[in-house]
Protein backbone atom coordinates (compact mmCIF):
# COMPACT_ATOMS: atom_id res chain seq x y z
CA UNK A 1 0.00 0.00 0.00
CA UNK A 2 1.66 3.21 -0.94
CA UNK A 3 1.73 5.92 1.98
CA UNK A 4 1.72 9.83 0.95
CA UNK A 5 4.59 11.50 2.68
CA UNK A 6 3.59 14.86 4.35
CA UNK A 7 5.37 16.82 1.65
CA UNK A 8 4.11 14.70 -1.30
CA UNK A 9 0.29 15.00 -0.44
CA UNK A 10 -2.13 16.68 -2.44
CA UNK A 11 -5.92 16.17 -2.66
CA UNK A 12 -6.83 13.94 -4.40
CA UNK A 13 -10.76 13.71 -5.85
CA UNK A 14 -13.84 11.57 -3.63
CA UNK A 15 -13.35 8.07 -4.54
CA UNK A 16 -10.03 7.54 -6.73
CA UNK A 17 -7.84 4.85 -5.84
CA UNK A 18 -5.19 6.06 -3.01
CA UNK A 19 -2.77 2.75 -3.78
CA UNK A 20 -3.76 -0.89 -4.19
CA UNK A 21 -6.71 -2.45 -6.24
CA UNK A 22 -10.04 -2.49 -6.27
CA UNK A 23 -12.04 -5.58 -4.69
CA UNK A 24 -14.84 -6.19 -2.80
CA UNK A 25 -15.66 -4.99 0.78
CA UNK A 26 -18.02 -6.27 3.29
CA UNK A 27 -18.20 -3.03 6.22
CA UNK A 28 -19.83 -4.11 9.48
CA UNK A 29 -21.31 -1.80 11.39
CA UNK A 30 -22.85 -2.12 15.14
CA UNK A 31 -24.38 0.59 15.84
CA UNK A 32 -27.55 2.01 18.65
CA UNK A 33 -31.15 1.88 16.71
CA UNK A 34 -31.56 5.27 16.51
CA UNK A 35 -33.68 7.42 13.86
CA UNK A 36 -32.19 9.06 10.96
CA UNK A 37 -28.82 7.35 11.30
CA UNK A 38 -28.75 5.21 8.25
CA UNK A 39 -29.22 8.42 6.20
CA UNK A 40 -26.58 10.06 7.81
CA UNK A 41 -24.18 7.12 6.83
CA UNK A 42 -25.58 6.85 3.21
CA UNK A 43 -24.44 10.81 3.02
CA UNK A 44 -20.69 9.49 3.47
CA UNK A 45 -20.75 7.40 1.04
CA UNK A 46 -22.54 10.49 -1.52
CA UNK A 47 -20.18 12.95 -0.76
CA UNK A 48 -17.21 10.90 -1.48
CA UNK A 49 -18.88 9.65 -4.67
CA UNK A 50 -18.77 5.96 -3.65
CA UNK A 51 -21.75 3.30 -4.81
CA UNK A 52 -22.96 0.80 -2.33
CA UNK A 53 -23.44 -2.72 -3.65
CA UNK A 54 -25.29 -4.06 -0.80
CA UNK A 55 -26.60 -2.89 2.36
CA UNK A 56 -28.71 -4.91 4.50
CA UNK A 57 -29.77 -3.37 8.21
CA UNK A 58 -30.86 -6.13 10.87
CA UNK A 59 -31.21 -6.51 14.88
CA UNK A 60 -27.72 -8.05 15.94
CA UNK A 61 -27.46 -10.89 18.88
CA UNK A 62 -28.00 -8.55 20.97
CA UNK A 63 -31.39 -6.37 22.11
CA UNK A 64 -31.19 -2.66 21.40
CA UNK A 65 -28.27 -3.27 18.92
CA UNK A 66 -28.69 -3.21 15.13
CA UNK A 67 -25.90 -4.39 12.21
CA UNK A 68 -25.41 -3.07 9.51
CA UNK A 69 -23.81 -4.79 6.40
CA UNK A 70 -22.37 -2.59 3.74
CA UNK A 71 -20.77 -4.34 0.56
CA UNK A 72 -18.39 -1.43 -1.79
CA UNK A 73 -15.92 -1.77 -4.58
CA UNK A 74 -13.01 0.12 -3.50
CA UNK A 75 -9.54 0.12 -2.50
CA UNK A 76 -8.56 -0.74 1.07
CA UNK A 77 -7.04 2.71 1.47
CA UNK A 78 -10.57 4.40 0.89
CA UNK A 79 -12.39 1.58 2.75
CA UNK A 80 -10.57 2.75 5.98
CA UNK A 81 -11.05 5.76 6.01
CA UNK A 82 -14.93 5.43 5.35
CA UNK A 83 -15.11 3.38 8.26
CA UNK A 84 -13.07 5.62 10.65
CA UNK A 85 -15.74 8.57 9.42
CA UNK A 86 -18.55 6.53 10.04
CA UNK A 87 -17.34 5.84 13.82
CA UNK A 88 -17.43 9.49 14.47
CA UNK A 89 -21.33 9.32 14.38
CA UNK A 90 -22.21 9.33 18.01
CA UNK A 91 -24.45 6.18 18.00
CA UNK A 92 -21.73 3.55 16.72
CA UNK A 93 -20.26 1.49 18.46
CA UNK A 94 -17.73 -0.21 16.19
CA UNK A 95 -17.08 -0.69 12.63
CA UNK A 96 -15.18 -3.53 10.99
CA UNK A 97 -14.01 -4.44 7.37
CA UNK A 98 -13.60 -7.41 5.56
CA UNK A 99 -12.55 -9.03 2.31
CA UNK A 100 -14.86 -11.82 1.19
CA UNK A 101 -12.89 -14.47 2.42
CA UNK A 102 -13.03 -13.53 5.80
CA UNK A 103 -17.01 -13.77 5.93
CA UNK A 104 -19.69 -16.38 5.78
CA UNK A 105 -21.82 -14.30 3.69
CA UNK A 106 -25.35 -15.23 1.46
CA UNK A 107 -27.69 -13.38 -0.89
CA UNK A 108 -31.14 -14.80 -1.23
CA UNK A 109 -33.22 -14.85 -4.64
CA UNK A 110 -36.80 -14.86 -6.04
CA UNK A 111 -37.57 -15.82 -9.65
CA UNK A 112 -41.11 -15.70 -11.01
CA UNK A 113 -41.94 -18.26 -13.95
CA UNK A 114 -44.71 -19.17 -15.77
CA UNK A 115 -46.61 -22.33 -14.53
CA UNK A 116 -46.93 -23.80 -17.74
CA UNK A 117 -43.72 -23.86 -18.81
CA UNK A 118 -42.71 -25.29 -15.37
CA UNK A 119 -45.64 -28.56 -15.97
CA UNK A 120 -44.78 -28.47 -19.92
CA UNK A 121 -40.90 -28.47 -19.94
CA UNK A 122 -39.24 -31.19 -17.38
CA UNK A 123 -35.94 -29.41 -18.14
CA UNK A 124 -36.73 -26.23 -16.16
CA UNK A 125 -36.92 -28.43 -13.33
CA UNK A 126 -34.08 -30.63 -13.18
CA UNK A 127 -32.58 -27.37 -13.42
CA UNK A 128 -34.14 -25.44 -11.28
CA UNK A 129 -33.42 -28.60 -9.03
CA UNK A 130 -29.76 -28.57 -9.51
CA UNK A 131 -29.10 -25.51 -9.00
CA UNK A 132 -30.99 -26.00 -5.36
CA UNK A 133 -34.10 -23.89 -6.14
CA UNK A 134 -37.19 -24.68 -4.20
CA UNK A 135 -40.77 -23.51 -4.94
CA UNK A 136 -42.51 -21.23 -2.22
CA UNK A 137 -45.26 -20.36 -4.32
CA UNK A 138 -47.93 -22.38 -7.00
CA UNK A 139 -50.47 -20.44 -8.86
CA UNK A 140 -51.82 -21.30 -11.97
CA UNK A 141 -50.27 -18.40 -13.87
CA UNK A 142 -47.15 -18.51 -12.26
CA UNK A 143 -44.83 -20.37 -9.73
CA UNK A 144 -42.25 -18.40 -7.69
CA UNK A 145 -38.97 -20.45 -7.04
CA UNK A 146 -36.05 -19.28 -4.07
CA UNK A 147 -32.66 -19.74 -3.78
CA UNK A 148 -29.71 -18.68 -1.95
CA UNK A 149 -26.29 -18.48 -2.59
CA UNK A 150 -23.36 -16.02 -3.85
CA UNK A 151 -23.56 -13.57 -6.42
CA UNK A 152 -22.78 -15.82 -9.55
CA UNK A 153 -24.97 -18.71 -8.23
CA UNK A 154 -28.16 -16.47 -8.02
CA UNK A 155 -26.76 -14.69 -11.66
CA UNK A 156 -26.64 -18.47 -13.30
CA UNK A 157 -29.54 -19.55 -12.54
CA UNK A 158 -31.04 -16.01 -14.24
CA UNK A 159 -29.40 -16.75 -16.88
CA UNK A 160 -30.82 -20.70 -17.08
CA UNK A 161 -34.02 -19.07 -16.93
CA UNK A 162 -33.87 -16.51 -19.61
CA UNK A 163 -35.12 -18.78 -22.41
CA UNK A 164 -38.02 -20.05 -20.59
CA UNK A 165 -39.60 -16.45 -20.42
CA UNK A 166 -38.39 -15.35 -16.80
CA UNK A 167 -40.94 -13.10 -15.63
CA UNK A 168 -39.46 -11.22 -12.68
CA UNK A 169 -36.49 -11.29 -10.20
CA UNK A 170 -35.74 -9.58 -7.31
CA UNK A 171 -32.67 -10.22 -5.15
CA UNK A 172 -31.72 -9.85 -1.05
CA UNK A 173 -29.44 -7.61 0.12
CA UNK A 174 -26.53 -9.34 1.46
CA UNK A 175 -25.91 -11.14 5.10
CA UNK A 176 -22.89 -11.93 5.88
CA UNK A 177 -21.29 -13.15 9.54
CA UNK A 178 -17.65 -12.28 10.43
CA UNK A 179 -15.31 -15.28 11.26
CA UNK A 180 -13.42 -14.19 13.70
CA UNK A 181 -15.62 -11.85 15.69
CA UNK A 182 -15.77 -13.63 19.02
CA UNK A 183 -13.48 -10.13 19.96
CA UNK A 184 -16.28 -7.59 19.70
CA UNK A 185 -19.49 -10.07 20.87
CA UNK A 186 -17.73 -10.02 24.27
CA UNK A 187 -17.91 -6.37 24.06
CA UNK A 188 -21.77 -6.06 23.24
CA UNK A 189 -22.24 -8.07 25.87
CA UNK A 190 -20.40 -6.18 28.28
CA UNK A 191 -22.25 -3.15 26.91
CA UNK A 192 -25.66 -4.86 27.32
CA UNK A 193 -24.40 -6.05 30.82
CA UNK A 194 -23.73 -1.87 31.82
CA UNK A 195 -26.31 -0.23 30.20
CA UNK A 196 -28.19 2.16 32.00
CA UNK A 197 -31.87 0.52 33.13
CA UNK A 198 -35.38 2.11 32.14
CA UNK A 199 -35.91 3.18 35.72
CA UNK A 200 -35.55 6.44 36.69
CA UNK A 201 -33.08 7.15 39.27
CA UNK A 202 -33.00 10.27 41.35
CA UNK A 203 -30.05 12.69 41.16
CA UNK A 204 -28.74 13.21 44.79
CA UNK A 205 -26.92 16.40 43.40
CA UNK A 206 -30.16 17.68 42.18
CA UNK A 207 -30.72 20.43 44.41
CA UNK A 208 -27.49 21.02 45.30
CA UNK A 209 -26.20 22.90 42.52
CA UNK A 210 -24.56 25.67 44.39
CA UNK A 211 -22.59 23.33 46.23
CA UNK A 212 -21.51 20.88 43.59
CA UNK A 213 -20.53 23.97 41.00
CA UNK A 214 -19.17 26.58 43.41
CA UNK A 215 -15.30 26.57 42.53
Amino acid sequence: MTNLSTENKKVLPAGEDLGGAKQEFNITVYTENQIGLLNRIAIIFTRRKINIDSLNTSPSEIDSIHRFTIVINETEEVVRKLCRQIEKQVEVLKVYYHTNADVIWQEMALYKVSTNVIAEQVSVERLLRENGARAVVIRKDYTVFETTGHREETESLIRILQPYGLIEFVRSARVAIIKNSEGFNAKLREFERLEPGEDVIENEYLNQGQKVFTM
